[in-house]
């Protein structure tokens, strides 16, 4: 029979740490990862760039007290439930119309060379295109650069699942990118 305050014991291997309270100081720490989480979750700079806003306006709303040393973490999880939120208020809204393809392409001041540039994007674009568990996995731990260990607790699931996503998400990428390279070969310039 179990105990009735089973539920309050922490899990097994978890350290119980005491709660402190989340530093605005040390944000701007983690910009540059949330952002290419972020661009890997959205498939858009532009998206990207209004979702770490958003994240660090829903941050910094209140005072927030974290359980874990982990600010990044946590932050990976407000960015991931920031970004389902706005699809769901997005699907309830009606769709606009896209811009025509004429429009002048804006060049990456940041990439080496434009080839490059096109890489991240298709990149990027195929890691949107990723389911979500597959995708969450990749971005905490190839884009951002979690541990796997970290990982498994921003996203709140067994460290094996991290895994095995993980291989499951590189395997479906790999395979993408391999797919592209082949039709593009076959392109006759």
């Amino acid at each position: 029979m179990p105990f009735a305050a089973d539920h309050a014991l922490p899990r097994s291997g978890a350290v119980s740490t005491p709660a402190r309270r989340l530093d605005p100081d040390q944000l701007g720490d983690h910009l540059d990862r949330l952002y290419r989480a972020a661009w890997a979750l959205c498939g858009s700079r532009e998206d990207a760039e209004d979702l770490v806003q958003d994240t660090y306006a829903r941050v910094l709303q209140k005072p927030r007290m974290l359980r874990s040393g982990e600010d990044l973490g946590y932050l990976l999880r407000v960015l991931r439930n920031t970004y389902f939120s706005r699809l769901r208020a997005a699907a309830r809204r009606p769709r606009a119309d896209p811009l025509p393809d004429e429009l002048d392409r804006i060049v990456d001041p940041s990439a080496s060379a434009p080839e490059a540039a096109l890489d991240a994007s298709e990149l990027y674009r195929m890691i949107a295109e990723l389911p979500d568990p597959f995708r969450e996995a990749l971005v905490a731990i190839d884009v951002v650069g979690l541990s796997y260990r970290e990982a498994a607790r921003a996203l709140r699931v067994r460290e094996a699942t991290i895994t095995t996503r993980l291989y499951r998400a590189r395997q479906r990428l790999a395979h993408s990118l391999g797919t592209e390279r082949a039709a593009g070969d076959g392109k006759t310039g």
